[in-house]
């Protein structure tokens, strides 16, 4: 006879312990054990529902044929890059974002184009009547999407048996419901069943698969981290409600490089993909102001001009501020403390203030002597060309270092018509810059800068 217990479970690794501990033997967190009830002995009948009987024999390596998995096309340029390519038959991807992102209408905007596949939208959130709403706003029809509104995972698993769809959605994994578990939905124990069970059934009938995530105050996914290892890819949508823009990020993929990037701007008809967004990051300015440096950076594959913006002013109150937007403050410290011992300039009593123009943010070393440049500029009341730009590495003895991929950054400064681009020494080593109508210019310390400048 079944009977309800209370157990612990871990939200980082859904570790199971019969009372609370402070520390998780299995991944090491602390503080991340919650209480849930669970039911003991109870018929665990529909996990049945999804077996397959297993026809698996063990195969030798070099038997196993190599020919290259067909890709769905998405008919979504940003949403294709970021997979790797396209979206691979039988695959898991797990779509994370702030409440009001857009990744409800991101993925329906892609139900809707995709008018040659069967596509089953499942939303446990919102109403037929709720996503008709939104589909009309985005003004696209297309009889191949079938909506469903339901979050039982057994129901969820019959109709994906009866509608065969060429591709589903599941909006979103917090919301559904597993009948082999006794505890509400968005449980650590709920989320963990139900994507096992979406798993299985996007594998065994071959159906990729879309979950929709919610996350966490702190940036995370809600729900245990096993619910990231479980799925083939994880992409995060990100962005800053004060912006159009909207950046779609990877942080896992099986199937591709997780260092991909897509960019979409929001607008009254849904999400518009931008296809060149260094045009729209780099403002159109009438007149030169100090401050200013545009950066060729790299995100992922792909090169971006972005606007470095920087305003150094005399400290107000005795203690300097530092501020970062879009920009890790330590390295912003490093720097700093990098133009005072190695360049003489007296910034250690001033208020420096880094904002990345679009709302990005940005990891790239790349992006140092752009910084740097746009502090001096601030400083010294300096106005730097917009036609100017600046892709190097800044070291901690004052020297422009090489970095990777320089002919993209390149290439790019020269298809947007910059004038100059400043770069390491070392990277002109071998490189043939007659096919570049762009003046590069070479750099080996932060003395030579401030004399091309």
């Amino acid at each position: 006879m079944a009977k309800t217990k209370s157990v612990f479970f871990c939200k980082e690794c859904g570790n199971e312990s019969p009372k609370w501990i402070g520390h998780c033997p299995g991944c090491g967190a602390w503080n991340s054990y919650v209480e849930e009830s669970v039911v003991v002995g109870k018929d665990k009948s529909a996990k049945n529902m999804i077996a397959v009987a297993s026809k698996a024999k063990p195969v030798k390596v070099q038997d196993i044929s190599s020919a290259k998995e067909t890709r769905l096309d998405l008919e979504c340029g940003e949403l294709n890059r970021v997979l790797g390519g396209g979206l691979v038959p039988g695959s898991l991807i797990l779509l994370g974002g702030e409440p009001g992102i857009g990744k409800s209408t991101l993925l329906l905007q892609v139900a809707l184009r995709l008018r040659d596949k069967k596509v089953l939208y499942v939303s446990g959130e919102e109403s037929a009547q709720q996503i008709k709403m939104r589909a009309e706003r985005i003004g696209i029809a297309n009889e191949n999407c079938l909506i469903l509104t339901e979050t039982n995972t057994t129901e969820i698993i019959r109709h994906f048996e009866d509608v065969k769809p060429d591709i589903a959605i599941i909006d979103s994994i917090q919301t559904l419901e597993s009948s082999a578990v006794d505890s509400t939905a968005g449980s650590i124990s709920q989320i963990r069943e139900t994507a096992a069970e979406m798993n299985k059934v996007a594998k065994s009938l071959h159906v990729p698969t879309f979950l929709i995530g919610h996350i966490t105050k702190d940036g995370s996914i809600a729900g245990p981290k096993i619910l990231e290892h479980i799925v083939d890819a994880v992409i995060q949508f990100e962005g800053d409600r004060h912006y159009g823009f909207r950046v779609l990020r990877t942080i896992k993929n099986r199937f591709g490089s997780s260092s991909e990037l897509g960019i979409f701007e929001m607008n009254a008809n849904g999400l518009r993909e931008v296809s060149n967004p260094s045009e729209i990051l780099l403002s159109q300015r009438d007149e030169q102001v100090s401050g200013i440096s545009v950066a060729a950076t790299l995100e992922g594959l792909r090169p971006m001009m972005i606007e470095t913006q920087a305003l150094v002013s005399t400290a107000a109150y005795g203690t300097p501020q530092r501020s970062c937007t879009g920009f890790d403050t330590r390295r912003l410290n490093m720097l700093l403390a990098v133009l005072e011992k190695r360049a003489g300039f007296r910034l250690s009593m001033k208020d420096v203030f880094l904002n990345i123009a679009g709302g990005l943010r940005v990891d790239d070393p790349a992006i140092d002597l752009a910084v740097v440049a746009a502090i001096l500029s601030s400083n010294e009341d300096i106005e730097i060309s917009n036609r100017y730009s600046f892709a190097a590495e800044v070291g901690l003895s004052g020297e422009i270092r090489s970095v990777n991929r320089i002919e993209a950054r390149i290439a790019e400064a020269d298809k947007l018509g910059m004038e100059k681009i400043f770069v390491s020494k070392y990277n002109c080593r071998g490189l043939d810059t007659s096919k570049y109508n762009v003046e590069i210019v070479p750099l080996a310390t932060i003395g030579d800068l401030i004399k091309n400048m």
